[in-house]
């Protein structure tokens, strides 16, 4: 019998047929090839066959079955691995994406989907004016449903499974990625061929090119609502926000319940090193551009004001959905200056520009400061205020503070029992005397600051002024309490803690900034003696709701008329800010909570003494953090300065972790590996950033932090 050659491989120079889909005209061709034809040839041929005038710089060549853009057009076929049965596509690099901003508003622009989601968020962000885009990233769309289980044992991951056992296809999913984003493509696509987030969603706004550009007749008659004067030179639409077009979207927002639904929150980052096609993401398709990175770098008012309002509006977002937790005074303060921002947003005169003759212009007291900060910085701080207990000593000694302070040490069982002892902070170290005499000797206490967690235990309406340090110990971290008498000696010692915890010391320059902040803080927590009702012209305009300003745990403890009455109250302080220091005093109030800037994921620690069992890990700016599962409660805490290298075995998905001590090894159980260890790398890149270096982007130094392969 007769060998059939199929007619793909007919040809005795070698040649081939390769079947490429036009994907934008639905059109079909097969080439003559061989394996030595560069992409570049293959491309410039079929645009030849294909006899359209039209231009296809646009376009580029993809492997669906490989899961991979051809974009070496030097590379030949062979080097690719292409061979007959490969099909091809030839379709556009720039998609039509739906975009949801931080601020939660709908935007449909043109993205690029061929090049990695770190140098296409660079990209959008360029275009929308929004600076620094290394803090920010995509996710894909989440649901409720994405909060009941952890993404390993996620039961429609075994249902995809039969599903793709059953078509007879494995999908191209790299263990070192994010596995969630593919497969809830596949999911997404397993029935309509799009994502249905799509129809859900909506662009108040319309559509917007790729130069940034908004354009839809409603966009003009919304940007007088919102004062975006056009007349005024003003060309930033994105740099305020109205609240009736996101309101509706705060109600949708997602409200985890625990903190197991906190950390699986962070399931759906899409993987930076990666493009957007590559993770399964199609033209149509809504993805979120959110701020991935708590570490914000020179938010200036001059330059930012739409990075200002994106992350002022993700803040508000943040706290209304209670991601973070706030007092109710916070919670006050929060709504007020809310509430400051909404009044001023709506004033035509609070986005005309300072300028004379082109140049900006500074109001005497903006550089009198500019000028103090200056001296702080080059002399530091001094504590002449503050009492000193060597202070008969010589000035280059570091300083230290000295106070009477009541102390506890919470028992197993029982109330806190609170004791005055004459405390000492010096050199990152406190230590308890039992009276000022003793100061010196042995002391009834000594705590080691370095890697503490610090959080504030304050009530203003009790005047309570309350310290709460989780401090490192041989069995973990051991908490303590202290309680100050007043506000000054609160924002004294809170400051001199939060430093000690990063690692420095009272001499550092950064300390009288930290006590002005902490007292700050504390001011606009206070109620006014009265409400700011009717007390501009403004304010009669500006309908004040509680459930756009407050979370739902604090709307069912008061009446709405009592809430807003309290709210007005503390709007009092706040009411002579510009919209601008309302937004900054928002994002400052936030970034001082003490769970900010947490992300949490669910893991389980490895190694010969771990016990088998679910707890979190806690990602912050500076320090991991290892958490109880059910209270959060810190066991242990590492900084990341102290971190020497870290690794994953993508086969078993667990990430290694050496420290100057100890090496930790971890298995995520809510995210890939690659979630968290994208989250590892990007804060130690972030930390890199410094005014003394070019701020251009270091693309390649960031993916080598981030992805895994050194």
């Amino acid at each position: 019998m007769a060998n059939i050659i199929s007619p793909a491989f007919s040809g005795g120079d070698g040649s081939w047929h390769l079947k490429v889909k036009v994907t934008n005209l639905d059109l079909d061709k097969e080439l003559r090839v061989r394996g030595d034809l560069h992409i570049g040839g293959v491309m410039l041929r079929l645009v030849e066959e294909l006899g359209m005038k039209r231009d296809w710089s646009d376009y580029a060549l993809w492997w669906p079955e490989k899961n991979k853009w051809l974009l070496r057009t030097k590379w030949t076929l062979d080097q690719y691995g292409a061979h007959a049965d490969s099909k091809l596509e030839f379709t556009p690099m720039h998609k039509q994406l739906r975009i949801q901003l931080p601020d939660l508003r709908y935007v449909d622009l043109m993205v690029d989907v061929s090049v990695k989601v770190f140098r296409s968020v660079a990209i959008l962000c360029k275009d929308l004016g929004i600076r620094h885009p290394e803090e920010l990233s995509f996710l894909k769309p989440l649901e409720p449903e994405d909060l009941r289980y952890n993404f390993s044992d996620d039961p429609r991951r075994k249902k995809l499974a039969q599903e793709i056992a059953s078509n007879g296809k494995t999908p191209v999913v790299s263990p070192d990625t994010n596995a969630y984003v593919r497969e809830k493509a596949l999911l997404n696509h397993s029935q309509n061929g799009h994502d249905r987030n799509y129809e859900r969603s909506y662009s108040p706004f319309g559509t917007m090119n790729a130069n940034g550009t908004l354009h839809n007749s409603r966009f003009d008659s919304s940007l007088n609502h919102i004062g975006g004067m056009s007349n005024t030179g003003w060309s930033c639409p994105l740099a305020t926000t109205p609240a009736s077009l996101t309101s509706d979207a705060r109600r949708n927002l997602l409200r985890p319940k625990s903190l197991v639904e906190k950390a699986r929150i962070n399931v759906s980052w899409l993987d930076s090193s990666l493009s957007l096609k590559e993770q399964g993401i199609q033209e149509y398709e809504t993805v979120w551009l959110r701020c991935k990175f708590y570490n914000f770098y020179d938010l200036n008012p001059k330059y930012d004001p739409v990075r200002i309002n994106q992350v002022y509006e993700q803040a508000k977002a943040e706290l209304f959905a209670e991601l973070v937790d706030c007092t109710e005074e916070e919670m006050l303060m929060f709504a007020a200056l809310q509430h400051q921002a909404t009044i001023k947003s709506r004033d035509p005169a609070a986005f005309e520009t300072d300028e004379v003759d082109g140049q900006t212009r500074y109001d005497e007291d903006e550089i009198d400061q500019a000028l103090s900060e200056l001296q702080a910085t080059l002399e530091g701080s001094t504590l002449t205020s503050t009492p000193l207990a060597n202070s008969g000593k010589d000035i280059t000694s570091v300083p230290e503070l000295g106070d009477f302070l009541r102390f506890a040490k919470p028992k197993t069982f029982g109330f806190k029992s609170f004791k005055k002892y004459w405390a000492t902070c010096h050199d990152q170290q406190i230590y308890l005397y039992k009276n000022r005499e003793d100061a010196g000797r042995d002391p009834v206490y000594h705590l080691p600051l370095k890697g503490c967690e610090v959080a504030p235990d304050v009530n203003l309406s009790s005047g309570k002024y309350g310290i709460k340090v989780e401090v490192p110990s041989e069995e973990g971290m051991t908490e303590v309490h202290f309680r100050c008498d007043n506000e000054e000696q609160y924002a004294k010692w809170m400051a001199a803690i939060r430093l000690a915890s990063r690692g420095k010391t009272l001499a550092d320059s950064s300390y009288a900034a930290e006590k002005k902040s902490i007292l700050a803080f504390l001011s606009m927590q206070h109620p006014a003696p009265a409400p700011t009702t009717n007390s501009s012209g403004m304010n009669s305009v500006v309908e004040l709701n509680p459930e756009e300003y407050v979370p739902q745990r604090f709307l069912r403890r008061a009446k709405t008329g009592k809430l807003v009455q309290r709210i007005l109250e503390a709007h009092a302080n706040v009411k002579d800010l510009s919209l601008c220091e309302a937004k900054m005093n928002y994002i400052r109030a936030w970034q001082s909570l003490p769970d900010h800037g947490v992300t949490l994921f669910v893991v389980r620690f490895r190694g010969p003494h771990e016990k088998n069992k679910d707890e979190l890990l806690g990602v912050a700016p500076n320090r991991l953090m290892r958490m109880d599962l059910n209270s959060g409660h810190h066991i242990k805490t590492w900084r990341l300065n102290t971190m020497k290298s870290w690794r994953v075995n993508w086969e078993t998905q667990e990430l290694h972790i050496e420290f100057d001590n100890e090496t930790v090894i971890l298995f995520c159980s809510s995210a890939a590996c690659k979630v968290v260890h994208e989250f590892i790398g990007g804060y130690i890149f972030l930390s890199m950033r410094s005014k003394d270096v070019s701020q251009n982007l270091n693309e390649e130094m960031f993916h080598k932090l981030t992805c895994g392969w050194v």
